[in-house]
């Protein structure tokens, strides 16, 4: 049957036979996936080598090649086969090999120049999934550098193309416009959340099948928890009338998922609730009505605390209008979206690229394989964020995966060829000298996929009670996840064995614990700490840890786990600063010691204790922010002490030295040179703190608290700080005391450096002409002119000016109230005195 792309592949022939590379962009239901690798089959340039189409998920994978070999009249495995995670299809006579992201990788690590393959086709580019930039960054090295005559071709729906083009080095770009019948869109009123939303779905698929009498519907919800919901509902609604409901996400059984895209039987209709996956690349036989949900769930990585969460977030436009048109495939067909018109109009253009998103650790490991440790001396489309990379490569360097320069290991290789995340290869490699691999293999399986656990007993956070669901199954199990976990789980263990025999053993790991003994279910905690040392909790109240990463967790008091006084937390919500913990292993103590000790770390403390107001010695083992036990030194290095003491006195303050009247003048003074000559030290607050281990540490040695340092002359110490020439200058410039007429030597206040002040009683500077000046002559006192009883009754710098003028107003007044005083007519012939009045002779 002839399809919309059969018009462009002459254009996209000529793209690859004289550019070696070409973007096609082609609308959905256009048959770009399935018919373009069939008719590339004999062009001349690909003499007799494969195709490799990769495709983002393994159910498209398979779905396409079985399609293709169907086309041909043969079986998946002739001359078209696939290569997906844990099931392979190919033959000696393949030549069109569709693979998974995860395939195409190991395809180009096994051997980068592709001396198999003709053509690398990017299939559903528009995903831009990690694995995806990868796999098209390698490429064009490996063009680059081994194989000049490596075609590529990317295949999109919803793509911008010119980027892409311009990344291929100006590749051509060919359109295809596709078929699609006119689809009729209807919006909601507003979006429903939560459990609302799943009612307001299985309502709409009700509604909808009554309303439009012909065609099947395919319904789209976020993850396989929704579809199961709905799926109930659905069930219940439509019992005893022909219409089946079958789920469809990528984590089925091939049998369910065969069972789902199906065509209907005659006088049945058929609901599809999918995920993602049916949104490209899939035909639902039959769909004439879809229903979106409008959301998806997305992998989110968090730079800040290291860890991933699989977040749901509205749909993309590009997204919403590529469900749409699966209505409109094979006839008219209608669109519902439970979310409001308005809403839409708000909607992002594209997704965000997974690159700038995920976790980069298996990233970084592939480049470190690769022989790349910095990603710029590879072409993206959106290169890898540098935080997240650098943290990826410090996680790789904590397992061992990479030297300190960043090269691969031997160990860091191992963990690349057991394709799991390098955090579950190394758990699972570390776990084969403990006699543990069964164990590690199903936890890894467990950490990968949903939940096993069914009601009330997901909400349990313990891996232990699901590691024992898996193996015993049950009424709590799933049983079609546990299927195809303890698949997963003997492909990995398959997997290490395979690994154990081409490498040298893993470094034995302290400690004797064995498969199959009492212990074993106990030893979930070593395990998960091998994958998670950054998320080994201690308990610090009721549900609450501290994690060795330093950030605090929570899981509700009311669970058993909640009592272990140690947990390795595998999964976290990552929601403020106290992740809510989701799946967790107790770890014994004794275990933590035993197996974990090298991340230990043993260190002397010496801090000032400021509710103490003195140094405080302790020792102190760690593993990362968790405090393991501590205890007091007796003896601890002097350097540290004085140097804790110092810390202490910077936070408290100067407050806590001991300031004497005469410390205060000496600092004060010091000041006021500072202020009106160059070359003095810098005695503020500011200054003095921040020279404390030049001018107060030679004198603090052996002190170790505040009443320690009571002992200390702070006059002599400061005083020792300044040369034998500048406290010279320092009493001649910037005396303690001034000699009045009277003979008295009157202290100087220089608490205000602008204004160095005098108080002396009025009496006592009778026949002195003008003010007395400080610092060469440069700066004048200000005078507090007292009376009789020590009460200020003039403020004045300039003494001449006072005698002339307000020495008389003020005179009147003091004779009143002090009349046995002397008070002279004339104050600069008068002798100055002490008492009453001048003594005669």
């Amino acid at each position: 049957m002839p399809m919309p792309v059969d018009a462009a592949l002459p254009a996209l022939k000529e793209a690859l036979t004289e550019r070696k590379q070409a973007v096609l962009v082609a609308a959905p239901g256009a048959g770009k996936t399935t018919r373009v690798p069939l008719a590339l089959l004999d062009e001349p340039w690909l003499a007799g080598r494969k195709i490799v189409m990769l495709e983002p998920r393994r159910l498209a994978a398979r779905n396409a090649a079985k399609f293709m070999a169907r086309t041909l009249g043969e079986s998946v495995g002739e001359t078209v086969g696939y290569r997906v995670r844990m099931d392979t299809k190919v033959g000696p006579r393949t030549r069109v090999e569709v693979v998974t992201e995860g395939v195409l990788t190991r395809m180009l690590q096994a051997d980068p120049s592709l001396e198999e393959a003709g053509l690398v086709i990017f299939d559903e580019y528009h995903e831009r999934s990690l694995q995806a930039d990868l796999g098209l960054a390698l490429c064009l090295q490996a063009r680059e550098l081994f194989r000049e005559d490596l075609r590529l071709a990317v295949m999109s729906a919803t793509l911008e193309a010119e980027p892409v083009a311009e990344l291929l080095g100006g590749a051509p770009v060919v359109a295809s416009e596709g078929r699609m019948y006119p689809v009729e869109t209807r919006y909601a009123a507003r979006r429903e959340t939560g459990l609302e939303a799943e009612a307001a779905v299985a309502r709409t698929v009700l509604e909808a099948l009554a309303e439009h009498g012909e065609g099947d519907a395919l319904v789209f919800l976020p993850g396989a928890a929704e579809i199961r919901r709905v799926e109930a509902r659905l069930r219940a609604a439509l019992a005893g009338r022909p219409v089946d409901v079958a789920p469809l996400h990528g984590s089925m059984p091939q049998e369910a998922q065969d069972r789902a895209l199906a065509p209907s039987p005659a006088g049945r209709r058929k609901v599809v609730l999918s995920t993602a996956v049916a949104e490209s690349s899939l035909t639902v036989e039959g769909v004439r009505i879809v229903v979106d949900a409008g959301l998806m769930r997305v992998p989110r990585f968090s730079p800040r605390t290291g860890m991933s969460r699989l977040e749901t977030v509205p749909v993309s436009l590009a997204s919403a209008d590529q469900r749409r048109g699966r209505a409109g495939r094979l006839a008219p067909g209608v669109c519902y979206r439970l979310w409001s018109e308005e809403e839409n109009r708000r909607l992002a253009p594209t997704g965000t690229p997974e690159i700038r998103e995920a976790d980069l650790a298996p990233l970084a490991l592939e480049l470190a394989a690769w022989g790349v440790s910095d990603p710029a001396e590879l072409a993206w489309l959106d290169p890898p964020p540098a935080a997240a990379y650098a943290q990826a490569r410090e996680l790789l360097a904590g397992l061992g995966a990479l030297t300190g320069a960043g090269a691969l290991t031997p160990h860091g290789a191992r963990l690349l060829e057991l394709g799991a995340h390098p955090r579950l290869a190394h758990m699972m490699l570390r776990a084969e000298p403990l006699g543990l691999s069964a164990l590690a293999c199903e936890l890894a399986a467990l950490l990968g996929e949903r939940d096993l656990l069914r009601g009330d007993a997901s909400r349990s956070p313990d891996l232990a009670l699901r590691v024992r669901a898996l193996r015993q199954g049950g009424a709590l199990a799933d049983e079609r996840v546990r299927e195809r976990l303890l698949a997963e789980a003997a492909q990995l263990r398959r997997s290490l064995a395979s690994a154990a025999a081409s490498s040298a053993p893993a470094a034995a790991s302290p400690g004797s614990l064995r498969s199959g003994g009492a212990d074993e279910l106990a030893a979930c905690g070593v395990l998960l700490g091998f994958a998670y040392p950054d998320r080994i909790g201690r308990r610090r109240g009721a549900g609450k840890y501290t994690l060795s990463v330093g950030r605090g967790a929570s899981m509700p008091e009311g669970q058993p786990l909640a009592q272990e006084e140690f947990v390795v937390a595998a999964e976290l919500d990552d929601q403020g600063l106290e992740g809510r913990i989701q799946l967790a292993a107790a770890l014994a103590e004794d275990d933590l010691e035993r197996h974990f000790s090298d991340l230990m770390k043993e260190e002397e403390l010496v801090r000032w204790d400021p509710e103490a107001e003195a140094v405080r010695a302790r020792s102190v083992r760690r593993l990362g922010a968790i405090l393991l036990r501590e205890r007091p030194v007796a003896k601890p290095d002097p350097a540290l002490v004085t140097a804790a003491l110092l810390e202490g006195i910077r936070a408290a303050g100067l407050g806590l030295l001991p300031w004497s009247r005469s410390a205060r003048q000496l600092r004060e003074r010091v000041l006021f040179l500072g202020r009106h000559a160059g070359g003095w030290p810098d005695w503020t607050d500011e200054g003095l703190l921040a020279t404390l281990e030049e001018w107060l540490a030679p004198y603090a040695e052996g002190m170790r608290s505040r009443s320690d340092l009571q002992r200390l002359n702070l006059t002599q110490v400061l005083e020792a700080s300044l040369s034998w020439e500048r406290r010279s200058e320092l009493e001649r410039e910037a005396p303690t005391h001034v000699a009045v007429p009277s003979g008295s030597r009157i202290p100087v206040d220089y608490s205000d450096p602008d204004a160095p002040a005098l108080a002396v009683r009025l009496q006592e500077m009778f026949g002195l002409p003008d003010t007395p000046r400080i610092a060469g002559n440069r700066i004048p006192l200000t005078l507090h002119l007292l009376s009789p009883a020590q009460r200020p009754v003039q403020v004045t710098r300039d003494l001449a000016s006072f005698w002339r003028n307000a020495y008389f107003e003020v005179r009147k007044d003091l004779k009143g109230r002090y009349p046995k005083h002397f008070w002279p007519d004339d104050p600069l012939q008068a002798p100055a005195t002490r008492r009453v009045r001048p003594q005669t002779t």
